[in-house]
C-alpha cells in the first residue's frame, strides 16, 4: 500500500501527519529521559516520566478505540443507531464502575504497581481482540470475541485507571512543592495520549480498515506496558503491596479479575440488566450515605448533604457530555460538512481544548479567589450545566439556520465541544476537589466511589439519551437528534437556573469557614481522566 503523493492529501491526512510528528517529538524526549543516568529530569524524578508515557499509551489506546466504537457497532456489527448508543453507554458506564474493585484490591492487597501491570495486560488482550473482525453482522459468531474484548478492556481499566495516578503522588512527599507540577505533567500525558490516539486510530479505522485502527490501539497499549515494566527501578518503590503477599493469594486475586471479565462479558450484552443493577445499587449507596450522614454532628452532616447535592447533578451533565462518542459522533459523520476529515478524528477536539484551557481555568479560580470573587462549588456546577445546555442549543440553532437538508458547517461542532469542555472544567475537577474537602476522613473513599458511581450512571444515561435519538425505528435522523438535543439543552439550562438559585444555601451547608486544613491535595488519587484535568484548584474563598 503506497503513500499518497502530497498533492493528493486531504485535511484528514495532514491532521494525521501532524499527530505523528507530535508523537515522534514526545517519544524522542522520552528516549532521552530513559537513557540518561541522572535520577531526575527537568526537576522531577524519572519515575514521573515513566508513568507519563505509560498513561499516555493507555489513553492513546482507550480513546482511540472509543472514537471508533459507535461506527464499529453500526457499520460492522450492524446494530441500529439506538441499540449502538445503548451498548456504547453501557460500556462506558462499566468502565467507571470497575475502578472500585481495582482500587480496593490494590489498596488492600496487590499494591498499585502490580494492579496496573495486571490491568495493562487485560487491556492489551482486550484491544488485540478488538482487531478480530470476522465477517460482521450480529449472526457472526465472532461477535462473542467482540463482547470479550469489551469485557477485558472494562476490567483492565478498573485495575489501571485510578491506580496509576495514585503512584504519581507516591513519588513525592506530601510537603513537596513539586507535586502540583507533577500532576500537571501527568495530566498532559493523559490528554496528549487521548488526542493523538483518537486521531491515529480513528484515521486508520475509518480510512483503511477496522483491524488497522484497533490493532494500532493494541500496539499502543503494549507499548505502555513495556514502558511500565522497563521503568520499574525509576518508581523507587512506589506502588508496592501494603504487606507481603503469598503467591497463592496473589494469583487468587488475578483469578478474581479474570472472573470479573466473565461477568462483564455477560453484562455488557444485556443493557437492561445493567440499568436495573445501577438503580438497585444506587439506592443502596444513597441509603448508606444518608445513614452515615445522620450519625454526624450538624456541620459535617450538612457537608454530606452538600456532597449529595453535587453528586446528584452528575448524571445529567455526563449524560449530555458523553453524547460525544455516541450520537454526536454519528451526527458528525452523517450530517456535518467535514471537508474529508474522518468523523472519529473530531473526538480529539475535547482533549486538545483541555490541554489549552485547563491551565487558564486553574489560574482563573485562583485569581478570582484572591479577589473574593470565586464562585462556590455549587455555583460552578450550575455554570457547567448552563454551558452544556448551551452547547446543545448552539448546535441545534446552527444546524437549523442552515436547513435540515443542508450539511451543517463544521464550526458548530467546534463550538459544541468548546462549550462542553468549558462546562467540564467547571464541574469535574471542582467536584473532585469538593469530595475530598467536604467528606469526613473515614468516609473519603466511599464518597469518591459515589462520585465515580454517579459518573457511571451519567454514562449509562448518555446511552439512553443516544438511544432516543433513533426514534421508534432505531435509525437516527437529523431532525430527531436535533429535537432531543434541544429538549435536553433546555432541561440542562433549567437545571442550571435551579442550581444557581440554591447555591447560596448549599454553600452554607459546606461550612467552609470551619474546615480544618489538611495536607492532602484534592484530586491526587483520582486524576486519571481528561475530565479530571486541573484538579489542583486552590480553592474557594471561605466566605
Amino acid at each position: 500500500m503506497g503513500l499518497k503523493p502530497f498533492s493528493a492529501w486531504a485535511e484528514g491526512d495532514w491532521i494525521t501527519a501532524i499527530a505523528v510528528f507530535v508523537l515522534a517529538v514526545f517519544l524522542t524526549v522520552g528516549a532521552k529521559v530513559a537513557v540518561q543516568k541522572e535520577p531526575e529530569f527537568a526537576g522531577h524524578p524519572k519515575g514521573l516520566y515513566m508513568l507519563f508515557f505509560a498513561e499516555m499509551w493507555e489513553r492513546f489506546s482507550y480513546y482511540g478505540m472509543r472514537a471508533l466504537l459507535i461506527f464499529y457497532l453500526t457499520q460492522h456489527w450492524l446494530f441500529n443507531d439506538s441499540k449502538s448508543n445503548l451498548i456504547y453507554g453501557a460500556y462506558t458506564s462499566l468502565v467507571y464502575i470497575t475502578p472500585v474493585l481495582g482500587g480496593y484490591i490494590a489498596d488492600r492487597y496487590l499494591g498499585q504497581r502490580k494492579a496496573v501491570l495486571f490491568g495493562g495486560l487485560l487491556l492489551a488482550v482486550g484491544h488485540s481482540l478488538m482487531a478480530v473482525e470476522g465477517v460482521g453482522g450480529q449472526s457472526d459468531p465472532t461477535i462473542n470475541v467482540f463482547w470479550a474484548a469489551l469485557a477485558f478492556i472494562i476490567v483492565g481499566s478498573g485495575f489501571l485507571k485510578a491506580n496509576i495516578s495514585v503512584m504519581v503522588g507516591q513519588l513525592y512527599n506530601l510537603t513537596d512543592i513539586r507535586r502540583d507540577g507533577a500532576y500537571t505533567i501527568f495530566y498532559m500525558g493523559i490528554n496528549v495520549g487521548a488526542a493523538i490516539g483518537t486521531i491515529l486510530v480513528g484515521y486508520l479505522g475509518q480510512t483503511i480498515g477496522w483491524g488497522y485502527g484497533f490493532g494500532l490501539a493494541g500496539i499502543g497499549m503494549l507499548a505502555g506496558l513495556v514502558v511500565f515494566v522497563l521503568g520499574k527501578k525509576a518508581l523507587l518503590g512506589a506502588g508496592e503491596a501494603p504487606a507481603p503477599l503469598s503467591k497463592s493469594k496473589e494469583f487468587t486475586l488475578y483469578g478474581v479479575g479474570i472472573g470479573a471479565v466473565a461477568v462483564i462479558w455477560a453484562l455488557v450484552q444485556y443493557q437492561d440488566v445493567i440499568q436495573t443493577l445501577l438503580i438497585i445499587s444506587g439506592l443502596a449507596l444513597l441509603g448508606y450515605v444518608l445513614y452515615e450522614s445522620f450519625k454526624l454532628e450538624k456541620e459535617p452532616r450538612e457537608r454530606m448533604f452538600a456532597i449529595l447535592f453535587l453528586i446528584a447533578l452528575n448524571p445529567l451533565f455526563w449524560g449530555l457530555f458523553e453524547q460525544a462518542g455516541g450520537s454526536m459522533n454519528l451526527f458528525t459523520d452523517r450530517f456535518v460538512d467535514r471537508g474529508g476529515v474522518p468523523a472519529a478524528i473530531f473526538q480529539s477536539i475535547n482533549p486538545i481544548y483541555i490541554i489549552l484551557l485547563a491551565p487558564i481555568f486553574a489560574g482563573l479560580w485562583v485569581a478570582l479567589g484572591r479577589r473574593g470573587m470565586e464562585p462556590s462549588a455549587p455555583a460552578k456546577f450550575g455554570l457547567a450545566l448552563a454551558q452544556m445546555g448551551l452547547a446543545n442549543l448552539v448546535l441545534v440553532w446552527g444546524a437549523e439556520a442552515y436547513g435540515l437538508a443542508a450539511m451543517t458547517p463544521v464550526i458548530f461542532v467546534f463550538l459544541y465541544y468548546l462549550l462542553a469542555t468549558t462546562g467540564e472544567l467547571c464541574l469535574s475537577p471542582v467536584g473532585l476537589s469538593a469530595m475530598n474537602r467536604l467528606a469526613p476522613s473515614y468516609l473519603a473513599s466511599l464518597i469518591m466511589g459515589a462520585w465515580f458511581y454517579m459518573t457511571a450512571v451519567g454514562n449509562f444515561v448518555a446511552g439512553k439519551i443516544g438511544e432516543a435519538t433513533g426514534g421508534h425505528g432505531g435509525e437516527m435522523s437529523k431532525e430527531k437528534l436535533l429535537q432531543i438535543y434541544e429538549l435536553f439543552g433546555w432541561v440542562s439550562i433549567g437545571a442550571a437556573v435551579v442550581v444557581l438559585a440554591l447555591s447560596p444555601l448549599v454553600k452554607r451547608w459546606m461550612h467552609l469557614d470551619t474546615l480544618r486544613d489538611t495536607r492532602d491535595l484534592a484530586g491526587d488519587r483520582e486524576l486519571g481522566e481528561p475530565q479530571a484535568a486541573g484538579a489542583n484548584l486552590s480553592g474557594e474563598v471561605k466566605a
